[in-house]
């Protein structure tokens, strides 16, 4: 079983092409969480299964380093679009990927017949509290939000295909993402979980983000997470809907525009193997 190494701004991910259900899916949890523990392992963030699709080009199954299943990734979805076009699985620079998140479109800008960058329909946000899922009625608006013994985080949550937490904050360079992120993540608010977002505003068209992402910790990048940064901070009038987003492991461009968001960002081929034996004793060369 061949699979390929990559990540976008360092938000790295293991890539099969399982179309012909070499992994079934009693097996991909296990296999996630075993191929991603870093220096035990290949090590990433999460594992992405290339699949069929009946509505799509092809599908996207997503599983984090901690086995847990995730709806949609803008990262994680580029790495798909360059190795799906650079395997020949799909021939168009082009094409819709199917997600648990719904359609979504990718466009391939070229480069020497290999794929730099990709630009993502990532969808429309979802506000409301029991679609995000968030306990509750109506929406999350820059709403306390008690974690414990008294200590409250002034919140937005959205979805963007997966939950948001978005806070926004003045020293995003110090702040403790590793002590208050899990806290978020696993708040008794969000029934699934969160991805929390700790955001500085540099001016209205630069963001400074760091994410703390569900089932994975801290990360170097996290697609959605910056379309969620932009969207809360265009609701909340502290940047426009085209903006430059910083991340640890580099940049993204989002547009927020009409209610829709896109983003557009780099992807890279870090390396290629092959894990052999069955999946309950793999081994890596």
């Amino acid at each position: 079983m061949k699979f390929w190494k990559m990540h976008g701004l360092g938000n790295d991910y293991i890539v099969i092409d399982n179309r012909e259900n070499i992994v079934d899916e009693e097996k991909k949890s296990f296999l996630a969480k075993k191929l991603c523990k870093r220096k035990f392992s290949v090590g990433a963030d999460g594992i992405i299964f290339v699949e069929n699709s009946g509505l799509a080009e092809v599908k996207m199954r997503i599983f984090n380093s901690d086995g847990s299943e995730a709806e949609m990734c803008g990262n994680g979805i580029r790495c798909l679009a360059k190795y799906c076009y650079e395997n020949g699985i799909v021939e168009k620079e082009e094409f819709a990927v199917e997600t648990l998140a719904g359609i979504r479109k990718v466009w391939l800008n070229l480069e020497q017949d290999g794929v730099k960058t990709v630009k993502v329909d990532v969808g429309s946000p979802t506000f409301e509290k029991s679609s995000i899922p968030m306990v509750g009625d109506g929406l999350c608006i820059n709403e306390d939000l008690e974690v414990k013994n008294g200590l409250k985080f002034k919140v937005t949550c959205l979805s963007m295909g997966n939950p948001h937490c978005v806070i926004f904050v003045d020293d995003l360079e110090n702040y403790p993402v590793k002590k208050f992120g899990p806290l978020i993540e696993n708040h008794k608010f969000f029934p699934k979980k969160v991805n929390v977002e700790f955001v500085k505003v540099l001016n209205r068209k630069e963001l400074m983000v760091r994410v703390w992402e569900r089932g994975c910790g801290e990360t170097l990048a996290c697609g959605t997470g910056a379309c969620a940064s932009v969207v809360a901070g265009k609701i909340l009038g502290k940047n426009d809907g085209d903006v430059t987003v910083f991340l640890l492991g580099g940049n993204l461009k989002i547009l927020y525009q009409n209610g829709k968001v896109f983003l557009e960002g780099s992807v890279e081929k870090v390396f290629e193997g092959k894990i052999f034996g069955e999946v309950e004793k793999i081994g890596v060369c």
